[in-house]
């Protein structure tokens, strides 16, 4: 591996994160639920929130930990967290996710804390959410909201820009609606038109105009994606034919993915310890000790109960992984079940290779991250636990060399050493096998040079009319 450079001037990440932290919440403004349309309600702030759950399975502790995670989660979008109310019952509410009596006694809690929204650890229907917020009378958002609202604060590239937009309307378009009359009014006669004869009527309603509307913006950003998923299958094309391995780093979210790619390329990648800090696939390349050249991909982060609509947004940054040699698996090892977050992402990669009609995903290699955040204890049941993972700390550096060479061991299992006699006028196939090959050994002849190298299979099948011998696997 070649020696990182000192960074001196503001990376693209470091730049990033000023961004964020510049852009502060307004305290104190009421979000009392009024007469406004759904444009204004989608634009309130979260400033004060309640967290409400429902623990219908699993241990006490897991039930926590999945509070703790919705708190980290409001925090990331901005919020300040009051209060947490759990409720045990064996499933939701049918009518406002809570029983209620508990529903009313949300009411108090929100009263006396002054809170002006309440975050629920679950997907709400339409209903549950309306019924819910009579009840509380305040504003009331679901996970997948939440989710949504993180990913439209921290997405940067046009392509993320509108991946979150499409996911936001999908989630949106069943959960239109307006308080008071502002959403029931109709715009007929001429009202709706310039009038005439066969033009009056009562029209369409507000809220059927902006169904309408969320509709065909939705068909021109699935257009807009689509242009954008050729450009990025091109450039993934490009590293293919230059025969550089591709190694995608997945994830639960702020196991550290963006630290790790940053202590193994010595990049300026946005770190942050934040949810959903990464959004857009982020790639920089590397060279092993051998002289290896591969890329690493960071990729968005997965979470427990990942919103349907963002999976299927996100599915050109989900190819990374699809198109991977080798799936780089980072878990935070300081997390209280680690399992459930390596179970949360498996299961969403599964069903994106599901839906590909892969067979046989890529490779993994298990990386336990933030070994120097864990006790003796639960790093010694860790190691018992997961015996093939890689153990290191992407802050300390500890444990980066043995990963290093883990990959090491993996690129050059599907290389072949090869015998070339190249003619002299064939001197761009010298200069590519310098750059995308290890060369072992020259030799130059009266017919042109031949040439001893170490490379990639893929690279090896675009000169076959030039070996001459020595070619053999070393896998």
């Amino acid at each position: 591996m070649t020696e990182s450079p000192e960074i001196t001037d503001p990376t693209t990440g470091e730049l990033q994160l000023d961004d964020r932290a510049s852009l502060q919440r307004v305290a104190g403004l009421s979000t009392e639920l009024t007469d406004v349309t759904e444009v204004e309600y989608r634009q309130l702030r979260l400033e004060r929130v309640v967290l409400v759950g429902v623990w219908t399975s699993g241990t006490a502790a897991e039930a926590q930990a999945s509070m703790s995670e919705l708190a980290a989660l409001a925090e990331t979008a901005g919020s300040q967290v009051l209060e947490a109310v759990i409720q045990r019952r064996g499933k939701p509410d049918s009518a406002t996710y809570l029983g209620s009596g508990k529903a009313a006694e949300l009411r108090e809690i929100v009263l006396a804390s002054g809170a002006d929204t309440v975050i629920c650890d679950g997907e709400l229907t339409p209903a549950q959410l309306t019924a819910l917020e009579k009840v509380v009378k305040v504003k009331v958002i679901d996970r997948t909201a939440l989710i949504l609202d993180i990913f439209a604060q921290h997405a940067t590239s046009r392509e993320g820009k509108a991946q979150v937009s499409l996911a936001q309307m999908e989630y949106m378009l069943p959960r239109l609606r307006g308080w008071g009359e502002s959403m029931s009014r109709q715009a007929g006669g001429r009202a709706g038109s310039n009038g005439g004869v066969g033009l009056r009527g009562p029209g369409e309603t507000k809220i059927e105009t902006d169904r309408r509307r969320i509709r065909e913006r939705m068909a021109k950003l699935r257009k807009e994606i689509r242009g954008m998923k050729t450009a990025r299958t091109v450039k993934r094309a490009a590293r293919r034919r230059g025969g550089v391995p591709a190694l995608t780093v997945v994830g639960y979210t702020n196991a550290g993915k963006s630290s790790l790619v940053n202590a193994m390329t010595g990049s300026g990648v946005l770190v942050q310890d934040a949810l959903f800090a990464t959004l857009d696939p982020t790639t920089r390349r590397a060279t092993l000790a051998d002289g290896h050249e591969v890329v690493f991909t960071d990729t968005v982060g997965f979470v427990r109960h990942l919103p349907t609509q963002l999976v299927e947004a996100f599915r050109s940054t989900l190819e990374e992984a699809v198109n991977a040699d080798l799936l780089i698996h980072v878990v935070d090892g300081s997390d209280a079940f680690p399992g459930k977050q390596i179970s949360a992402v498996r299961q969403v990669l599964g069903e994106v290779f599901a839906e590909d009609g892969i067979d046989a995903p890529p490779p993994e290699l298990l990386v336990i991250n933030k070994i120097d955040a864990v006790d003796a204890a639960t790093l010694t049941a860790l190691r018992g636990e997961y015996r093939d993972a890689v153990f290191v700390s992407a802050r300390t550096g500890e444990g980066i060399a043995e990963l290093f060479e883990r990959v090491t061991e993996f690129v050059e299992r599907g290389d072949v050493e090869a015998v070339l006699a190249v003619p002299f006028d064939r001197g761009e196939v010298i200069a590519r096998l310098h750059q995308s090959a290890h060369v072992l050994g020259t030799e130059h002849t009266a017919d042109g040079t031949r040439i001893r190298v170490r490379m990639p299979a893929a690279l090896a099948g675009e000169f076959t009319d030039l070996v001459v011998g020595g070619a053999a696997s070393l896998g």
